[in-house]
């Protein structure tokens, strides 16, 4: 008889404990599942209201046997993780999703990039660097971006070269080189898929990035034409299903001046681009997540009112304790959702929070989030 996935007896576990394993965790408590963490910093936002936190390396080997080796299911909160532990644990029996064969391509932005080549998935062109030693060739590729192969994460890894001034800024591990594509917006989707192989997409949401390469701004639903609506969403579907991949996936998108569609990147886990689902669709990103990788019937993607998501991000020139203002101000205004992710130390750009700006219509949810943009500001 199959063990029920209810309950405190089923032990889930996830491979970090930020932001996403914290609201991962806050859906889970309405099924009674309990969830385990394994996090290096002990006051990580999952720490205080995981069922239990082991203090570990998720990218070591051991630290992951020893954390997982009991659990019925595991899942990750970033791609950073040793694969050879999750193969290991996978083959003794633990449930690990997404799994280690879709986690090493992706964590990999090389492996990524041969991937969609592949299987014909529309992407923009790249080479392989690896190293900064000999940059001479890399002039006629001008203007282009540049990224880390590995261990690039929230706009860290990435670089835009526009002129040989900016060689400098290259990096000196293995890379990899993109044309530049004159993108007219950049759009994003989130598409989940079980063990059973059904496959749920939600809207397709619109993302405005700063110089941090962070999203600024997310609007949903995108103000796209329904053919390109239609088409983003075949391109995310056929993703996570040649992937062949258990789990909730975030595809990053060009809109193209002449109206192509490109994957930028994808990642294997709930996304900054998909927070607004908790306020403004049936179900959240994170409850679908849940869903998934349990094998339970994934839930309605549809919108129940339109919306914008904000970040929270940790002020310039501030570095220490968290100190916040002007939370209870943009309360005031109405469809305002504030969520604080608990991280006690502040840092120029990190993502400290989020906001998300709900409403009947697209333009009332932009007016509301003029008015509060800037207006909760982290200091310390």
């Amino acid at each position: 008889m199959e063990k029920s996935r209810f309950g405190k007896a089923f032990r889930l576990g996830i491979l970090g404990g930020g932001q996403l394993g914290r609201m991962f965790i806050q859906e889970a408590v309405n099924y009674d599942v309990g969830v385990h963490i394994m996090e290096n910093d002990e006051s990580a936002p999952s720490s205080s209201i995981s069922t239990t936190f082991t203090k570990g390396d998720i990218t070591n080997y051991d630290d992951v046997m020893a954390f997982a080796k009991n659990l019925d299911v595991l899942t990750v909160e970033i791609e950073n993780v040793n694969i050879e532990a999750l193969y290991d644990l996978e083959k003794s029996g633990v449930q690990v999703y997404p799994q280690p064969r879709v986690l090493e391509i992706i964590k990999d932005k090389g492996l990524q990039k041969e991937f969609y080549l592949k299987n014909d998935i529309p992407t923009s062109e790249f080479s392989f660097l690896d190293d900064n030693s000999d940059l001479e060739g890399l002039k006629e590729k001008l203007p282009f971006v540049v990224k880390l192969r590995t261990g690039g994460y929230d706009g860290r890894g990435v670089e835009v070269i526009k002129s040989e001034k900016d060689f400098e800024r290259i990096f000196s591990e293995p890379s990899i080189i993109e044309s530049f594509v004159p993108f007219e917006k950049e759009l994003s989707v989130i598409v989940a898929r079980n063990e059973k192989g059904e496959v749920a997409v939600y809207p397709t949401v619109e993302c405005e990035f700063n110089e941090a390469n962070l999203v600024a701004y997310l609007f949903s639903p995108a103000d796209v034409s329904k053919e390109t609506e239609d088409l983003a969403k075949k391109i995310a579907v056929d993703a996570i299903t040649k992937l062949d991949m258990v789990g909730i996936l975030a595809v990053e998108l060009f809109l193209t001046k002449d109206g192509k569609i490109l994957v930028n990147e994808v990642a294997p886990r709930p996304h900054n681009s998909g927070h607004h689902t908790i306020e403004c669709n049936v179900t959240s990103q994170f409850e679908q997540h849940l869903r998934s990788i349990l094998n339970f019937p994934l839930g309605s993607t549809e919108m129940t009112r339109s919306g914008a998501m904000l970040n929270i991000l940790g002020s310039e020139g501030h570095t220490g304790v968290a100190k916040y203002s002007g939370a209870t101000e943009a309360m005031a205004y109405p469809g305002v959702h504030i969520h604080l992710y608990g991280k006690e130390h502040t840092k120029p750009n990190r993502k400290m929070g989020h906001v998300t700006v709900a409403g009947a219509t697209m333009s009332e949810v932009k007016e509301t989030a003029g008015k509060i943009k800037g207006l909760i500001r982290v200091t310390s």
